[in-house]
């Protein structure tokens, strides 16, 4: 599995993550179909098959239900090998949910987190948001909070679970960590991916198939993700499903993506240096980026590097 920054820090997490408030939650979810939740032998081949896959992430909330306390009890002795997302601000009682982004309710919310998933640290923390992103982020002091409580070690990264595009784009300016919706049929959060990656917020996408209403072709699928990792500034794609075979499948296809996509990079970028002996890092370009604006200029990855060059009237080697 494909590592990738978390944003500024110097954490690697797995392009895709496990989602899994389908092992403590089956109640007032948006899912095509109900499922009962799993036990914990069940819960144990599920994770077993996402830690095999090389997927370190995973991404759980107060809100899921038994999600937190199930994953702790799974974690002892395996604390060391995962990266933990968790939230805080919503509170589910198994009917409907509330919300609370005070911060003596955040303070009280991670430390019940961390009792709940035995560590003495969370990786990233977010809030939780109910839809009002901007008062969330700049008025109720939750995210101060987060950021005290990063300072004090007790979290390594915060951000927020965004629902508007205008909250993304604040959180673009002032979160370590953006969770964004984002997929094939819904791009509307386009202008919020390039804000954090020009600010070096990390993305995960949440909702990548549309909470199971997408993709319902194999071919589905791999147009889904392509378009989900040509975008700029993913971390991770958090993927929700209780079937281990499901998860290998998905695995499978998103590896086959960034695997297409690693493949052209490497031959535009041998081609941009045998044409103009130039790299991608001369030209001011990520590989990322480079991919997501130029690999349908042209049939081939030699054709998008010499529209490249006519753009930017680049003198090739042969005519210096």
């Amino acid at each position: 599995m494909m590592l990738r920054r978390l944003g500024r820090s110097d954490c690697l997490v797995s392009a895709v993550a496990l989602g899994t408030v389908k092992i403590g939650r089956n109640t007032a979810v948006r899912y095509p179909r109900p499922f009962a939740l799993p036990d914990d032998a069940a819960v144990d081949r599920l994770l077993g098959t996402a830690r095999e896959l090389g997927i370190n992430l995973l991404d759980t909330a107060p809100a899921y239900g038994s999600s937190e306390e199930r994953l702790g009890r799974w974690l002892r002795g395996r604390r060391q090998d995962w990266v933990l997302c968790t939230k805080c601000g919503e509170e589910f009682d198994g009917e409907r949910s509330r919300f609370d982004f005070s911060p003596a309710h955040t303070r009280a919310s991670v430390e019940r987190s961390l009792r709940r998933l035995g560590t003495d640290y969370l990786d990233i923390v977010l809030l939780h948001s109910d839809g009002d992103d901007l008062a969330i982020l700049e008025s109720s002091g939750a995210l101060e909070t987060l950021i005290e409580l990063r300072r004090d070690g007790l979290v390594r990264a915060c951000g927020i679970s965004a629902k508007t595009l205008p909250g993304a784009l604040a959180a673009a300016r002032c979160c370590d960590v953006a969770m964004l919706a984002y997929n094939s049929e819904d791009t509307s959060m386009a202008p919020a991916l390039a804000a954090c990656a020009a600010n070096g917020c990390a993305v995960l996408v949440k909702k990548a198939f549309g909470s199971g209403h997408l993709c319902a072709t194999p071919e589905g699928l791999r147009q889904n993700l392509a378009t989900i990792y040509a975008a700029p500034g993913i971390a991770s794609v958090v993927i929700g499903t209780l079937d281990p075979s499901h998860l290998r499948e998905n695995v499978g296809v998103a590896e086959g993506v960034m695997g297409e996509q690693m493949l052209w990079i490497e031959r535009a970028s041998a081609y941009l240096n045998k044409r103009y002996g130039l790299s991608l890092e001369d030209v001011g370009e990520t590989e990322v980026d480079f991919y997501r604006r130029w690999h349908d200029q042209g049939n081939t990855a030699e054709e998008a590097i010499e529209a490249f060059g006519e753009k930017y009237d680049l003198q090739p080697i042969e005519q210096r």
